[in-house]
């Protein structure tokens, strides 16, 4: 018994450690990237974001995946909730422009924009890159106007992401009169 609740313990910590992300409260990393919104190009850029409000910015392995592409959906479905609290939304992953183009037309449905992080070091900065391969985690964050983290979530699943990142928007809000 006693080893059982040992080896439970030793996964748990494993699979926290393989889970990484940066922790509430602290800095988000700078970052501008190439970016597409209805297959339309422009440069994202965080701190130009923030000046209009918080930013739920999640990252997602790979564009035109089942999961992937379930979690584009449910974010643009939830835009107007978003948006009514003030907050953009924009999804990033290891993929090319000219991938994240295609999959803003179809699969974020010209709602929010994709961004290109091809090179990994946006993924890296947020800790989320897996080191097995050039691939991000599920991860978002809500980061506020004054650049800090106000959640960060990890998970396999689509769903939780929307749910958690609205969430925390509207608790930072209500607790920032804004």
């Amino acid at each position: 018994m006693l080893a059982r609740l040992i080896l439970i313990s030793l996964l748990a910590v494993v699979s926290t450690a393989a889970r990484a992300e940066l922790t509430v409260g602290s800095a988000a990393p700078a970052f501008s990237l190439a970016a597409a919104r209805g297959g339309n190009d422009f440069e994202f850029k965080l701190a130009e974001a923030l000046s209009k409000g918080p930013v739920v910015l999640y990252f997602f392995p790979k564009a035109f995946t089942k999961v992937c592409t379930e979690e584009a959906h449910l974010f643009a479905e939830a835009m107007a909730d978003f948006e009514a609290v003030t907050a953009s939304v924009i999804g990033v992953s290891t993929d090319t422009i000219e991938t994240q183009r295609e999959f803003s037309k179809t699969e974020c449905r010209d709602k929010f924009p994709v961004g290109a992080d091809p090179d990994g070091k946006i993924a890296k900065a947020y800790d989320v890159l897996r080191s097995e391969r050039l691939m991000a985690n599920r991860t978002s964050y809500v980061i506020t106007p004054n650049g800090k983290i106000a959640s960060a979530h990890t998970a396999s699943d689509a769903d939780s992401h929307i749910r958690i990142a609205l969430e925390a928007v509207r608790a930072w809000k209500a607790g920032s009169g804004g």
